[in-house]
């Protein structure tokens, strides 16, 4: 498979797309877009996203800051299937969207949240996260993008969430797009970070488009590839629990277990400088921590592992609150790649 040049580690003063890619301008219009991580993604691969919807107020005054879009609508998804929208929404190559997910997140509640309001961050409205996946492939059906993608975790795929899945599936192929699930892991992308996630990619059946191949073989990105060894400033405060678990815990261990008593801390991890950061989450109860100077993960190495450019401008929001929730660039932009050359291309 032709791997472009995808790098981890870049700016967004460098602009777009990608050093040696094609820009062919194919328009995208993304939902659920939080901090813009699929919409570098897509530009990155040569494509021109025209525009982005969110819920969140803040999420929204970030997405602006870096993207500058051409449309934004700051409101809930199912909004956008009564109100009136621009022509241009009506002619999408692709339209992208990455519902809430931790319903079935198997590090999260799992089926305890299903079914029931949820609020991700202060400002928003609740939101039934389980209706949202639907809520999306209505927008599809009003929209009738050629491509349509989904992003969501890998719990989709165990548990009572087959039977979701399994009706999201019988949907999406009801009103007239046939259904590619891929199951990808970014450490194998490119991405210096294990993160699972599978990809509902759809196609409209009238085009009559190939069937997609995905397959990544990109060499393993260590933390020590990423580490910042200019950061040596450590945290003062020894008088805690988060320091007594850092100092038992071994490379790659949680706090909790580095203790063995049982108690909590499971999310705090000492990195080993030869291993791949695990997947960044944006639940604050979990923490990175560096294997042999007590400090948490700083900025530029949360960016790198999240391939978000390093000189993307956070505002007030938490870099590993806004990398967690977003779906990182360089695993978009490979899978949007390829969907050019094999489905577009051609």
């Amino acid at each position: 498979m032709n791997k472009p040049p995808f790098a981890y580690k870049w700016y967004l003063k460098d602009g777009y797309p990608a050093p040696n890619i094609e820009k062919h301008g194919l328009k995208v219009y993304t939902t659920f877009s939080c901090g813009g991580g699929s919409s570098m993604g897509y530009k990155l691969a040569g494509y021109n996203v025209i525009g982005a919807n969110d819920i969140d107020p803040q999420m929204t005054k970030v997405y602006q800051e870096n993207h500058k879009p051409k449309f934004y609508d700051l409101c809930p998804i199912g909004d956008l299937l009564t109100k009136d929208l621009p022509e241009e929404y009506y002619d999408l190559d692709i339209l992208d969207g990455s519902p809430p997910c931790s319903t079935f997140s198997i590090s999260g509640q799992r089926e305890k949240a299903f079914k029931k309001d949820k609020v991700f961050r202060e400002g928003q409205a609740k939101q039934v996260l389980s209706d949202l996946f639907f809520d999306w492939i209505k927008l599809v059906d009003k929209l009738n993008p050629k491509v349509a993608i989904a992003e969501n975790v890998k719990g989709m795929l165990f548990g009572n969430a087959k039977a979701y899945t399994s009706t999201v599936l019988k949907k999406i192929d009801k009103i007239g797009y046939d259904v590619q699930l891929f199951c990808l892991n970014g450490a194998s992308m490119g991405l210096p970070q294990k993160r699972e996630r599978i990809f509902f990619i759809c196609k409209r059946k009238d085009l009559n488009l190939p069937k997609l191949t995905l397959e990544f073989n990109e060499k393993p990105i260590l933390f020590k590839e990423i580490e910042d060894k200019d950061d040596i400033e450590e945290i003062k405060n020894r008088e805690t629990r988060t320091y007594k678990g850092w100092l038992a815990a071994k490379p790659d261990q949680s706090f909790r277990d580095g203790l063995g008593d049982g108690g909590s801390m499971f999310g705090y991890v000492k990195i080993s400088l030869n291993s791949i950061v695990r997947t960044l989450v944006s639940s604050n109860g979990t923490s990175e921590f560096h294997p042999t100077i007590f400090r948490k993960l700083n900025t530029i190495e949360i960016s790198q592992a999240g391939s978000f450019p390093l000189d993307y401008n956070y505002l007030d929001v938490s870099p590993e609150y806004l990398i967690g929730m977003s779906v990182p660039p360089v695993m978009t932009a490979q899978i949007a790649y390829q969907i050019y050359l094999q489905l577009f291309k051609q």
